[in-house]
């Protein structure tokens, strides 16, 4: 007998002898067994040998010098898990109390140092901060707000967000407004649940992803989708490249540039709706586009497209239906191609709106735990 642990909700799982893959009895996931393969056999042996044997030399140098000096290694394991310490510090993430109706958790992950680094993500979070409290009265202290720029007890690692997405959904009840902001990476992997229409999981890179892996849209419907209680909204932000269903939500809302619309059924078993509450994602692009990090929108400083022209698109036409939000946001968009539109406004003074020529092609999307008319349902949060 071997020992899994679910690759969605992660509930330890007794594996029969020679299985391949196992179903978890909670949330009906189908995970791959790891230990069946003979090389990770062999790598998880040799990891216990080795660990083993640096925890019995560093007790006899304990006990020759009365101090301990011990230190982690990258170790690669197989299927992409590492036996090694994050890239920062493991400190207790302090989350706010619960605070009213309204919470917001926003996490920008700027990878500073990388090759693969972006400049806008953090200017992003702060945007969405501002404008929450000052549009829609988030608040401030119900607004979580993850980086890597400033607190080490506030950064985007894998773990401090998990905690984060179950602090968003903690206790929520009827009439609570929710709202969940990603401005990063965001990638997609093979899905072995066959639970995907493309066969492929969207995921989102959390600053720590390269030694703890990313987070799967299975993970983050379970978290903050599926416990969602009749009466409560919850909306996502999600600036990030193959976004459209990083939610896992069931409809997909499908728009052309003329604004028609139609609902695509993304519905598989298991059942990924919530549990009476409505949610809806916004996000970037498609599954299959990338998005930007670019100043066109916001002159010298850099912010996410779809941070920026959301902001724009609400900003600017107060009461507006999902539909004509979908719309001006595509607008604001193909208009920084020509420098014919401007923010205006306090947000203005936030992030030094003055915009030029660029080139953007991605669209944004929309998504939905059921369908309605998008020309006749305002946008609240």
């Amino acid at each position: 007998m071997a020992i899994e642990n679910c690759s969605r909700c992660g509930v330890q799982l007794v594996v029969p002898q020679d299985a391949q893959t196992i179903r978890c009895a909670v949330c009906q996931a189908i995970t791959r067994v790891h230990s069946y393969y003979p090389l990770a056999q062999a790598r998880e042996s040799a990891t216990r040998f080795t660990s083993g044997l640096i925890s019995m030399v560093s007790s006899n140098i304990s006990g020759m010098t009365g101090s301990v000096s011990s230190s982690s290694y990258p170790v690669p394991g197989y299927g992409g898990y590492y036996a090694q310490p994050p890239i920062r510090p493991v400190l207790q993430l302090p989350l706010p109390s619960m605070h009213g109706r309204k919470r917001a958790l926003l996490c920008g992950v700027s990878y500073r140092g990388k090759s693969y680094k972006i400049k806008g993500s953090i200017n992003d979070v702060k945007c969405m901060r501002y404008f929450l409290v000052e549009k829609f009265g988030f608040p401030n202290d119900s607004i979580l707000m993850l980086t890597d720029e400033t607190n080490p007890l506030k950064i985007p690692t894998k773990e401090n967000i998990r905690l984060a997405l179950r602090w968003l959904v903690q206790g929520c009840q009827p009439g609570d407004s929710l709202v969940f902001h990603f401005s990063g990476h965001g990638s997609k992997q093979l899905d072995y649940d066959m639970d995907e229409v493309d066969g492929f999981d969207e995921t989102l890179c959390p600053l720590d992803y390269e030694t703890r892996g990313m987070i799967v849209d299975d993970e983050i419907n379970a978290t903050i989708v599926r416990p969602l209680p009749q009466g409560a909204t919850l909306h996502a932000i999600i600036d990030a490249c193959y976004s459209q269903t990083v939610l896992d939500l069931p409809f997909v809302c499908r728009m052309n540039r003329e604004g028609y619309y139609t609902w695509e059924d993304q519905t598989r078993s298991p059942y990924k709706g919530t549990s009476g509450g409505l949610a809806f994602c916004i996000s970037a692009c498609d599954d299959n586009q990338t998005s930007v990090d670019t100043t066109a929108l916001a002159g010298n400083a850099s912010t996410g497209a779809l941070t920026y022209c959301f902001i724009q698109a609400v900003q600017n036409e107060p009461g507006l239906t999902y539909g004509r939000l979908l719309n001006s946001m595509r607008q604001v968009i193909r208009g920084a191609k020509t420098g014919g539109l401007r923010l205006n406004g306090p947000i203005a003074a936030l992030v030094n709106k003055a915009l030029f020529n660029t080139e953007i092609t991605q669209e944004p999307q929309l998504s939905s735990s059921e369908t309605f008319d998008i020309y006749a349902k305002q946008f609240i949060l």
